[in-house]
């Protein structure tokens, strides 16, 4: 009996862990949800901030299972939900009812390609993984976090600049286009999940990140849209080199498969 309950106290510590990471994956989808209603409502600005909220909940929850090793298929499943909501419809919605509702039928179908390709990019990540074919250090397409943001982003500049009601503008309509484009393409994205030259300078790495974060917080909402601009951009500007990069590796694995 002693053996007994000692083996089911010894497997509550790791079902209770599975709620942390589920928790901050619920928190996401809740962050999303209340973008939604904001961008019904016609608050913008309180649906853009709520996006990037989601996103940072996003992030946490796949290191917290990773690093408490409670990585489930549940949680992959349900993770890709909360993203569809929070990556693909708020952010959709929220260009819509902000910058596309006055182009009539181009406008709903550039939401809705927006939404669509969010779905296929997170199909496309649950089939090859984060990187598909190719180093690991990449995303192959833009993460639909990093396109959501870059809506939600450019929602903040323009508020920063007095621009708090809906807009009509052909450059936002392109925009959204582009966005839908890069997520369901080949173009390599840098994933920042092996950061050999932090490893190997922690104290600068340290210092580096403090001034990132100095120059993010002087002027948040102008910073925050650059970074992300620069972000998408750095796909189709890099993918030249890339590609022969990543030419170079497979001719030399195949290479040395050869001489083994």
């Amino acid at each position: 009996m002693t053996e007994a309950k000692d083996k089911k106290r010894s497997r509550n510590p790791k079902r209770r862990a599975y709620i942390l990471p589920n928790l901050l994956t619920s928190i996401s989808l809740f962050a999303g949800f209340y973008s939604l209603v904001s961008s019904i409502d016609g608050k913008f600005l309180a649906a853009a901030w709520a996006v990037l909220v989601s996103g940072i909940f996003d992030g946490l929850d796949g290191r917290v299972a990773r690093i408490t090793g409670t990585t489930s298929k549940f949680g992959v499943e349900y993770d890709s939900l909360a993203d569809l909501v929070a990556f693909g419809v708020a952010p959709g919605i929220l260009a819509f009812t902000w910058a596309l509702r006055g182009f009539g039928r181009l406008g709903w179908l550039a939401a809705f390609l927006y939404v669509a390709t969010t779905a296929l990019r997170l199909a496309r990540f649950n089939t090859l993984g984060s990187s598909g074919p190719g180093s690991k250090s990449f995303f192959l397409g833009l993460p639909c976090p990093s396109a959501a943001a870059m809506v939600a982003t450019t929602v903040l500049m323009c508020h920063h600049f007095g621009i708090s009601g809906p807009v009509h503008h052909y450059g936002l309509l392109i925009m959204i286009y582009a966005l839908s484009f890069l997520m369901v393409s080949n173009v390599r994205y840098y994933s920042f999940k092996e950061m050999y030259w932090l490893n190997q300078h922690p104290f600068r790495g340290l210092v580096a990140l403090l001034l990132t974060m100095v120059v993010i917080a002087i002027e948040p909402k102008v910073t925050l849209f650059v970074l992300f601009l620069f972000y998408c951009l750095s796909g189709p500007l890099l993918y030249p080199f890339l590609t022969k990069g990543f030419a170079r590796s497979r001719q030399e694995g195949k290479v040395s498969i050869k001489q083994q």
